[in-house]
């Protein structure tokens, strides 16, 4: 743990530095290769809707004592009372020491058919339960499809408005831009991996995806503002071009990001367990699946997309270009200073792990190298023996 702390103590400082920027490409062409097989997913599996989106009946049977083989038994207890099995789903979930059998099917009429009630009574002697203990509900299509019109029209909005909001923050449309496109990375990746896994989208699913979007959005603009600070400091002292100080930030703000992280990620993988081992299907479940994969990629987005794109995107404004200029015509200058100093190693005294030349450690070099003239001018021999 301790090493940990001096590993993200080293990144704060500048002491240490993963090159994030140098390979944005990289990350680039991994990034595609993620979205192709996630679109692939999409849109040749498509997604795996629950019944509140399809519409059709539920039929839950709860106190089940006996759930063994539940599967089977419920297919066989509906297709003896209705003449077929009616393509059903059957889950189970399990409280306070009990199981509930949940039957859903598109063809079991609209609740009040003859065909559910036939159902219901014949799950209720399957299961050995009382026919108080099952219940049965219907749920039209148009419900899930007003869900999904407004969570669209939600989407629009939010996205509007934090454009405008994060342009008017940053004063650069750029950052807008760059967080806008990892926000929709993280979203169409997350919705990716639920087409390619198969996984059922409830109404807690489209919950937990708007969620995602807040969770992201943070996590990127305390990246973007470290960039912008670094980035004025970069303006002002003319030693780091713009790629240094975006690196700089991602790796100043690398740790809180992986710590934030994990602290959100701990109990939802807890509520997972819980809702897979104890609780079975539910709302909490899809709640804490969706943010599980959401958040998980919205850390990757921050560090590996954010970031970089931002810096694609700005490399060639004017104001960037002549900060670049400043910078490495100061970092040759210092470099030739240090070279001349003779003190120059693997890292040398006023350079960082970044290769930016840092101005307190060039100062340093070059009164090292001043004092050492002068030792030579007022000693001959001085310089036979430092040779």
């Amino acid at each position: 743990m301790a090493s940990f702390a001096q590993f993200g103590n080293d990144l704060f400082t500048g002491r240490r530095q993963v090159n994030f920027i140098g390979r944005r490409r990289t990350w680039y062409v991994l990034t595609g290769i993620l979205l192709i097989i996630a679109a692939v997913g999409l849109f040749g599996r498509g997604l795996n809707f629950s019944l509140e989106f399809k519409g059709g009946s539920q039929v839950s049977v709860a106190d089940v004592s006996n759930s063994s083989n539940f599967d089977q038994r419920a297919h066989d207890a509906v297709k003896a009372a209705v003449g077929s099995d009616a393509n059903l789903e059957v889950t189970t979930g399990s409280s306070a020491g009990t199981t509930t059998v949940i039957v859903e099917s598109k063809k079991l009429g609209n609740g009040t058919l003859p065909d559910t009630d036939k159902v219901a009574r014949a799950l209720a002697k399957e299961f050995g339960v009382k026919e108080k203990s099952v219940t049965s509900q219907f749920i039209g299509p148009s419900w899930g499809s007003s869900v999904t019109h407004k969570a669209i029209q939600a989407l629009i909005v939010f996205l509007l408005l934090l454009a405008i909001l994060l342009s008017v923050y940053f004063r650069t449309w750029t950052m807008a831009a760059a967080a806008l496109v990892a926000l929709v990375h993280d979203l169409f990746f997350t919705v990716g991996i639920y087409a390619l896994t198969g996984i059922e989208i409830s109404p807690a699913t489209m919950i937990g995806f708007l969620t995602i979007l807040g969770y992201s959005i943070y996590d990127t603009v305390v990246v973007f503002d470290k960039v912008r600070e670094n980035t004025d400091e970069a303006i002002k002292t003319g030693n780091r071009t713009y790629a240094q100080a975006a690196n700089y930030a991602v790796n100043q703000t690398l740790v809180r990001s992986i710590n934030t992280s994990v602290v959100a990620l701990l109990p939802i993988t807890a509520i997972m367990v819980v809702g897979i081992f104890l609780l079975g299907p539910g709302t909490l479940l899809d709640l804490a699946v969706a943010l599980f994969f959401g958040i998980a990629v919205g850390t990757y987005s921050s560090i590996f997309i954010a970031t970089p794109l931002l810096v694609s995107l700005r490399h060639r404004e004017p104001v960037i270009k002549e900060l670049d200029r400043r910078a490495k015509a100061y970092q040759a200058s210092q470099a030739s200073v240090l070279a001349k100093s003779g003190t120059r190693d693997q890292h040398t005294p006023g350079e960082s792990a970044s290769g930016v030349i840092e101005p307190e450690r060039a100062k340093a070099a070059a009164a090292a190298m001043a004092t050492k003239t002068r030792r030579r001018e007022i000693h001959p021999l001085a310089k036979r023996s430092e040779d």
